[in-house]
């Protein structure tokens, strides 16, 4: 019978409690509660009104997340398992549970039109199977995203943050056309730093060319050198297959291989990488206690011989003391990483700010920036987006590399588990202040009519002087053509400096803007590198600590053997021998 990984902890707590090692005992209960606590997150991803969350609806068999003829997902909407129905709404460290016939008034487009409620996320429980944990099984988490605006939009950046967090991505886009740039290019950055990510095309029963263009996206992912898994699904035939038991329909929907994919390669996974994470917990764990029991065994059998055991021991635990010196390789490794990287990352935000700078200003000065001030400011604000989620995505990758890189260090002749990264982030836009500009200043006909006229009496009246002086009236064809050119040159110049102004205006709003986002971002990014260096420099201190403590209590158990006497030797050699007999039996069951 297999060992469920809860199970294999159990036992190795089991075997070392007689040992009185607390620091051994706290990092097995950490793994612990790490296998209860952990869910396999799942995010769903895609345009507006691609059918995200009547996919997210059909998977689970239930109406979880709202669904209407406008754009529906206005927040972030958590599902995962409860034991009943339960809504809760998170903003910051609030929590408020409200009646789960309230979800819409705050998780949909038209309940909560642009999260005017400023929610974090919506947390769903329901009692579903499919997102229930087991004995050898970690519980699922389905994530509804919002898709308002696209995914190179600014509500697209959170998602983007989120997925460093993800365990796997389904990207949503229904049957009605290919794939767009920027779904392609959320792809690439989906594939960089999430382990299980699938494509998914909704609505089939809405076009009958779906299958062209199923075939016409997978030719796409070729084209750009992504091998994602590809479904087609139909989210009603679904519904309807879930209300009739009907089993051919269900078929038809496309439904059963989505979800085995989800069982198998999510679920399965994830629990394969349980497993393989609490076997180097307990073999981490179990290899300290039979090591100190080898040493004593060694001194026990052979007395003669422990001094140079002894002294051996002493040299290993100096430099499992000198691990947890500033000096240690790991240690300048790891600060001088999270310094460079903190560097590379800010100049990596201000280069691609710097050049949505140049463009957009190249813009501004083509014209009058009022007349296209709505689209100008979709444009910044969705190119600000896009550069903040690569400049994440980037960081994402260049921090895992470090932790690697900080671990070699630490021990180069054995792998170490990672701990658990905080390499995601917030939303970092949220605080950001809307691109505005001053539209007081108007030049409608009335203004237009008065600078003609101030100029036009300017030329009337210095042209109509210099003809008096030759015996021309005020009034004359000289002064009245001087009249029209000046009035018609005051209106144009005008316009030009009221134009100049505008694009002045554009100008400031825009650096204004583009700053606000560099703080913010920077800010995060700054706070998610803080982040995974105190938990990279607290997972490798308390290693360093727990192999300490180990090599030390070899040393005493060596020291004592010396001045045991020969039957203790023997009897303690018999009791050492039913013992490493116990940890090797539940060493060799996490193994199996």
């Amino acid at each position: 019978m297999t060992t469920t990984p809860i199970e294999a902890v159990d036992r190795a707590l089991a075997a070392i409690a007689r040992y009185g090692r607390p620091d051994l005992e706290a990092r097995l209960r950490q793994a612990r509660a790490r296998l209860e606590d952990d869910r396999v997150r799942l995010l769903v991803v895609g345009e507006f009104k691609q059918g995200k969350s009547m996919l997210v609806n059909g998977l689970l068999g239930a109406p979880v997340c709202p669904v209407f003829d406008d754009v529906a997902t206005s927040v972030p909407t958590v599902v995962r398992y409860a034991e009943r129905p339960v809504v809760t709404l998170v903003r910051g460290d609030s929590r408020i549970e409200v009646p789960v016939e309230e979800l819409a008034a705050y998780a949909s487009e038209s309940g909560n039109p642009g999260n005017a409620e400023r929610l974090d996320h919506v947390e769903v429980g329901i009692p579903r199977p499919v997102l229930a944990p087991g004995s050898d099984s970690a519980g699922l988490e389905l994530v509804d995203t919002p898709g308002v605006g696209g995914l190179g939009s600014v509500h697209g950046a959170a998602t983007m943050s989120a997925l460093p967090t993800a365990d796997a991505v389904l990207l949503v886009s229904d049957a009605s056309q290919e794939y767009t740039a920027p779904e392609l290019e959320f792809l690439r950055n989906a594939v960089a730093v999430c382990p299980n990510v699938a494509c998914v095309v909704t609505k089939t029963d809405l076009y009958p060319d779906w299958r062209f263009i199923a075939s016409q996206n997978k030719s796409h992912l070729e084209a750009v050198g992504l091998t994602p898994s590809f479904f087609t699904v139909s989210s009603t035939l679904r519904w309807h297959a879930l209300q009739t038991g009907d089993q051919d329909v269900n078929r038809e929907s496309g439904y059963p291989p989505l979800v085995t994919y989800i069982r198998k390669k999510v679920l399965g996974e994830a629990e394969s990488l349980a497993r393989r994470s609490t076997a180097h917990d307990v073999h981490a764990v179990l290899d300290q206690i039979i090591s100190s029991l080898r040493a004593e065994e060694s001194a026990q059998s052979d007395p003669a011989s422990a001094q140079a055991l002894i002294d051996e021991l002493s040299a290993a635990e100096q430099r499992a003391a000198g691990l947890k010196e500033r000096s240690a390789r790991w240690q300048q490794t790891l600060s001088d990483g999270v310094a460079d990287l903190n560097a590379d990352v800010d100049y990596d935000l201000r280069d691609r700010m710097r050049e949505i700078v140049r463009e957009a200003e190249e813009s501004i000065m083509d014209g009058d920036p009022t007349k296209i001030w709505d689209q100008f400011t979709k444009w910044v604000q969705d190119a600000a987006a896009s550069a903040v989620s690569a400049n994440s995505v980037w960081a994402t990758q260049r921090a895992r590399w470090l932790a690697r890189r900080v671990a070699e260090h630490f021990d180069s002749e054995r792998e170490q588990t990672l701990p658990s990264l905080q390499t995601s982030s917030g939303d970092p836009l949220r605080s950001v202040r809307a691109l505005e500009v001053r539209s007081d200043e108007k030049y409608g006909v009335g203004g237009r009519l008065l600078s003609g006229l101030r100029g036009g009496y300017s030329g009337l009246l210095m042209f109509g002087l210099l003809g008096s002086a030759i015996g021309l009236s005020l009034i004359n064809p000289i002064s009245i053509g001087a009249a029209v050119l000046l009035g018609g040159k005051t209106i144009g110049d005008e316009r030009k400096r009221i134009v100049q102004r505008r694009q002045n205006d554009a100008k400031t709003a825009l650096r204004r803007y583009v700053d606000d986002v560099t703080f913010h971002a920077g800010k995060e990014s700054r706070d998610v590198l803080r982040a995974m260096q105190r938990d990279l420099r607290d997972h490798f201190t308390a290693l360093a600590e727990q192999l300490k403590r180990s090599l030390q209590e070899s040393i005493q158990s060596a020291q004592k053997s010396v001045k045991a006497s020969s039957a203790d030797r023997s009897a303690r050699l018999k009791e050492i021998a039913a013992e490493l007999a116990v940890l090797e039996k539940v060493r060799a069951e996490v193994t199996s």
